[in-house]
């Protein structure tokens, strides 16, 4: 038996992986007062007709029928569920109101490089704060979510664009109409992955052609992008972005400020991507809530893939991952007529939150300091016929210390060890 296509089994490695990811996500987005959230996994299918989200992401749900005879949907994306969630309840809440999730999600498309059918992301909205400081702060956010895995500027770009900017460029040239609007669009977004000549005979359909475009993304530059650069600068974080009015996004809910991220060097599909979607919560409730919001979301595979390829970064993700399987202490059983004591102390160890391990079968001495070397422990705790008198050995500096039974418990509250 085989996983299904698109999904992945996690075995300690890569759990350890996503645990990293995971732990440094949400660290981070806490250091900006963020709360976190959830959602159901599945959602009414009617959720991702009415919010617009376009044809591509409809094409690629996982859909069906319930026993109930509902139609339903596994969640593609997370912002449909918080728009729905926020129309629910927003009143409750002090403004601007500052979440992030971090979720599984499911797309049915072509199992490739970074794309799976099944990923997890995480996702950050700033909802009721329409000003550029928002757009600036749900950025610094982005950019300090990679940063704390060892990305600079070096390594990773946020290419911001708007798409009222390409509103007004297309109105001028008499597309007026929301449906071509986002047509021309879905063009615009392939500018850089489809051939010249497809592309110019999809922008024909709208009396458009590819000159005119590239001219327009070449010289137009929104006013919102110098406050926003100020703003970034002044937190040092000035190099991580740059306009490039190329980038749309696909999703069709977007109102203005729109940006993704993408690797310097390598050849990947967008490691992050986001933007404001202002009219969403009024639009699913028939205008009975109007609130104006940003937000994005990072996708764990192509950022892993990332960090796997860096070797700073990948020697940071490797040697927080080696901590967070290992052990803290391993208890010796040097005397197994004292067995029932080493078991005290094992319960004690642990109630103190140390990660322990101990032989759950008799087993020679010389055996054990193996097991606990290969366990990650930084110090194997030796109970034997001096008790209640104990042994300290340090794993790495090859010392020994004794230790009376009463001192055990300050000594390991006062032990340092790597953190999980």
């Amino acid at each position: 038996m085989q996983s299904l296509p698109g999904f992945r089994d996690f075995f300690p490695a890569e759990c350890a992986r996503r645990n990293y990811l995971t732990g440094t996500w949400r660290r981070v987005a806490r250091t900006f007062g963020f709360r976190e959230y959830d959602g159901p996994t599945l959602e009414p299918l009617d959720l991702y007709r009415k919010k617009n989200s376009g044809g591509e992401i409809l094409g690629q749900l996982f859909s069906f029928r319930d026993k109930g005879d509902r139609e339903v949907a596994l969640r593609p994306e997370m912002t449909p569920t918080v728009a729905r969630m926020l129309i629910a309840k927003a009143r409750e809440y002090r403004k601007p109101i500052k979440w992030f999730s971090i979720a599984p999600f499911f797309r049915y498309e072509k199992q490739q490089s970074g794309r799976l059918r099944e990923f997890l992301q995480l996702n950050c909205d700033l909802v009721g704060d329409n000003s550029p400081a928002a757009d600036a702060e749900l950025l610094a956010l982005l950019i300090e979510s990679l940063r704390a895995f060892g990305l600079g500027p070096a390594d990773i770009i946020v290419r911001v664009s708007d798409r009222g900017t390409w509103t007004d460029f297309l109105a001028a040239k008499g597309v007026s109409d929301e449906a071509q609007r986002r047509d021309v669009l879905s063009v615009i977004d392939k500018l850089e992955r489809e051939p010249r000549d497809v592309l110019e005979k999809r922008l024909a359909a709208f009396n458009l052609n590819l000159s005119e475009i590239e001219a327009f993304i070449s010289s137009a530059r929104p006013e919102f992008f110098t406050e926003l650069q100020s703003n970034l600068a002044a937190r040092g974080l000035g190099d991580f972005c740059q306009l490039d009015l190329r980038i749309v996004r696909g999703l069709a809910y977007y109102t203005g400020l729109v940006f993704e991220v993408f690797a310097r060097r390598e050849e990947r599909r967008a490691i992050a991507g986001g933007g404001r979607f202002d009219r969403l919560l009024s639009d699913l409730s028939d205008g009975k809530v109007d609130l104006p919001a940003v937000g994005f979301g990072i996708g764990d595979v192509v950022l892993g893939d990332l960090l796997a390829d860096l070797p700073g970064p990948r020697a940071k993700m490797d040697s927080a991952m080696a901590a967070g399987q290992a052990s803290d202490i391993f208890v010796v059983v040097a005397d197994e007529f004292r067995r029932p004591e080493a078991l005290g102390v094992v319960q004690l160890l642990r109630a103190l939150g140390r990660r322990v391990e101990y032989p759950l079968n008799p087993d020679k001495v010389p055996r054990q300091f193996k097991d606990a070397e290969a366990s990650g422990a930084t110090v194997a705790l030796v109970v034997g016929e001096e008790w209640p008198k104990l042994k300290i050995k340090d794993l790495q500096a090859r010392t020994e210390t004794e230790l009376a039974q009463e001192a055990l418990a300050d000594w390991a509250a006062n032990l340092q060890t790597p953190a999980p």
